[in-house]
């Protein structure tokens, strides 16, 4: 019996030993099947507050169910999800089994009070009234509707349809149509590429807003007349097929914005003189609009071709708008209040030594003062305001920033945060008196946590993750007591992997800054020998890398990179740190060089470790780590090989907004562009670099790569390349997504 009791516990310690031998593959990461794929990340639950507060919507095996938040335990069906599909087959003609996908899908729209459910199909747009079970087709045209919403009070629909601004009330089905001069070039309602790329977030198309008490529609008149247009071409299909999209980069000129104020309650039945016949589209814009329902906000203190309009929001009252104007190159902001009239007053202005940063609206309280956010003094922190403008006092201070603001809880006196007040590399969550005083946090220990309130503040679901653990999530009380767990997500299947050990640390720069940074050594790490070293870097403004949270298939991929021998280093420069924007404002006018000291320093920290051999050093990067890593490979000789993605090789090729905010214009810094162009240095290539690219890439054009392949072949200079068709700024498609990873990992075998 004891033989065979130590038998046993060897052949479990065997297995064991042998279980954590396991060595990572690029398929087991980024296998194109993503049944065969090893899921790191484990199962977070997938989540979303009712408005009651007091519950969740899921998805639970397939099906949509009410969750009661405190206990965990499924209520009952969201809705009766059954008779919704019935209908979608009986009045929409939509198949039994795709029927049943949207009546039981947790993106499913539904009005405030979940009386009412939005559906875009066959395009055009249906409303199905949950109580009742009746399906209403409320469009019927051959053109498409975008951005459908309803109204606060549940009794209409608006939409865009051919760039014009429309409403339609759900009982009656009569539409009302809110502008009439939309064009090819002229978008009401609607954001053009750059508004929505670099002002309110990628995804984020919608450029209309109702009123609290549903009377009337703000909205973005965006003209791209003046816009130069880009060129993307898909070859992979056939027909090929060509976009061709409004572009302004750096120094071009910009879409003209205005804001509208739509009155619900007018309309007109005056045709619209932009449908007559051949000469309609010749008119006036002005002439266009005959029969219009809008009063324009005035903007003449502004020059149109030097505004931007960052933000647009609705004072509880509904009675003024409140807008957030910029000029060109955002060295001030002004935030201001239309009233409905159109007559505008400014209530105060934001300005820094450098740019002025767009965060968010200001969070409204009952009495119309708000919380706003503002990195004045180079640290974001929140601050209140009065209706009027006049600061009523700064809720938080230090060195430290805001990262993200969840809301207000009037009841209890609360502004709820997100910020690094307890550490830079890792997010709490915390609260602070309106009044005034200690702010509180209310997570604790290492790791980064996120937070997603419920409608009342006395909630919230706590995310949690680390270097080493996958998500897990919890449900707080907004004191930051436990309630419950809601799901640990254990992932057993790391236990199985050989992976490399990590450490924080800092670095500090030649002249004394901080740098955070992360190093993963090989699984049989001997300090005796020497390892080559491949850097990670994304190095963007204010876009930090080093964080102590679950990194996805990325960090396994920089682990079965440690695993074949090589130390992972992940450095941010100052100017990435999250730091605050005080330690962003040094890249003002000059992208790029001092970027690379930083990174220099922390190589040459690198270099004095007696395990690193100093002549095997890689970097590898994708987007603005595309151009941080082929500007390091043409402006230092410290790199022996690296690998650049999606690259802007000379910042005249990106676009105004972006660009701008950190470069100025190319009209008022040529010396600037010129210092920070890839392209001009090209000569000067040290090492060997791998070029990828996605092939329609509408943000980071095809062409910046292009062209410093037409500069290394001019000097002489041999590389390696790789297009990937069909594919945009990322490279998504998992079968390309997985021979991108192959291609990555051969060429730093190969040359590193």
């Amino acid at each position: 019996m004891k033989k065979l009791l130590l038998l046993w516990v060897v052949l479990v310690s065997v297995s064991a030993a042998f279980g954590q031998e396991r060595m990572l593959t690029v398929d087991d990461i980024f296998h194109p099947e993503p049944s065969k794929r090893v899921a790191f990340g484990g199962s977070p639950s997938r989540l979303v507050w009712a408005p009651d507060g007091r519950s969740f919507k899921m998805a639970r095996e397939g099906r949509l169910v009410r969750v009661d938040a405190a206990t965990g335990n499924e209520v009952r069906p969201y809705y009766d999800t059954q008779r919704f599909a019935n209908a979608l087959t009986t009045v929409a003609g939509i198949g039994a089994r795709e029927a049943d996908r949207l009546a039981h899908s947790i993106a499913l729209r539904f009005n405030e009070d979940e009386s009412a459910i939005l559906l875009d199909h066959a395009n055009d747009i249906w409303v199905y009234d949950v109580r009742v079970g009746s399906l209403k087709r409320l469009t019927n045209t051959p053109e498409r509707e975008l951005e459908a919403d309803f109204s606060p009070d549940g009794r209409w629909v608006s939409f865009v349809r051919e760039n014009n601004l429309y409403a339609t009330e759900i009982a009656t089905g009569e539409t009302r149509q809110m502008t009439r001069d939309g064009s090819v070039t002229v978008h009401n309602g609607i954001l053009v590429w750059v508004y929505e790329e670099e002002l309110y977030g990628r995804g984020r198309r919608r450029g209309y807003w109702w009123s609290p008490d549903s009377s009337r529609i703000a909205f973005l008149r965006l003209d791209d007349a003046p816009v130069p247009k880009f060129v993307v071409t898909n070859d992979a299909v056939q027909p090929q097929v060509i976009e061709s999209v409004n572009y302004p980069k750096a120094g071009d000129p910009n879409p003209l914005v205005r804001i509208g104020i739509a009155d619900i309650s007018r309309t007109s039945v005056i045709p619209s003189p932009a449908r007559i016949p051949v000469i309609g589209d010749r008119l006036p814009a002005s002439v266009q609009r005959i029969g219009d329902s809008v009063q324009f906000v005035d903007l003449s203190r502004y020059q149109p071709d030097d505004v931007l309009i960052g933000r647009v929001a609705w004072a509880p009252d509904s009675r003024n708008v409140i807008f957030q104007a910029l000029n060109r190159e955002q060295t001030f902001l002004d935030v201001n209040a239309a009233g409905l009239d159109g007559k505008t007053q400014k209530l105060f202005t934001e300005t820094t030594p450098a740019w002025v940063e767009v965060y968010d609206n200001p969070a409204f309280l009952q009495d119309g003062s708000a919380v706003w956010q503002s990195a004045r003094n180079g640290w974001k922190h929140l601050y209140h305001y009065d209706r009027g403008g006049k600061l009523i006092r700064q809720l938080t201070d230090g060195d430290w920033e805001v990262r993200s603001f969840h809301g207000i809880d009037e009841a209890s006196g609360f502004a709820y945060f997100s910020a690094t007040k307890d550490s830079h590399i890792a997010e709490n969550i915390y609260r602070v008196p309106l009044k005034g005083g200690e702010i509180q946090r209310l997570t604790t220990g290492e790791g980064s946590h996120s937070a997603s309130f419920n409608s009342d503040f006395t909630m919230f679901v706590h995310g949690w993750s680390d270097v080493n653990n996958p998500q897990q999530q919890h449900l707080m009380r907004s004191d930051g007591s436990l309630t419950r767990v809601i799901n640990d997500n254990p992932v057993p299947v790391l236990k199985e992997f050989k992976l490399g050990t990590f450490e924080f640390m800092t670095v500090k720069t030649r002249d004394g800054f901080e740098m955070e940074a992360m190093m993963i050594r090989p699984p049989d790490f001997d300090p005796s020998k020497k390892y080559p070293v491949l850097q990670y870097t994304y190095a963007g403004p204010h876009a930090p890398a080093v964080r102590n949270s679950w990194g996805a298939n990325r960090y396994m991929w920089h682990q079965m990179m440690a695993q074949k021998g090589y130390i992972i280093w992940i450095c941010d420069n100052r100017t990435a740190s999250g730091k605050g924007e005080q330690s962003v404002w040094p890249v003002y006018k000059t992208m790029g060089p001092g970027e690379l000291r930083d990174i220099e320093d922390g190589v040459n920290y690198l270099k004095s470790l007696s395990y690193v051999d100093g002549d095997r050093i890689g970097i590898w990067g994708w987007s603005y780590g595309g151009f941080m890593t082929s500007f390091a490979m043409t402006h230092s000789k410290l790199f022996k090989a690296g690998i650049a993605g999606g690259s802007v090789t000379d910042w005249r090729l990106y676009d105004s907004i972006y660009t701008e905010r950190y470069m100025s214009t190319p009209q008022k810094n040529p010396e600037g562009y010129d210092r920070t162009s890839v392209l001009n240095a090209a000569k000067n290539l040290s090492g060997r670099i791998l070029l990828i690219h996605g092939m329609i890439d509408e943000n980071v054009h095809q062409q910046n790569t292009v062209r410093l392949m037409n500069e290394l072949q001019k000097h002489g200079h041999q590389f390696d390349f790789m297009l990937y068709p069909g594919q945009r700024h990322g490279i998504v498609n998992p079968a390309q997504q997985h021979h991108m990873y192959t291609l990555m990992t051969e060429f730093i075998e190969r040359n590193l």
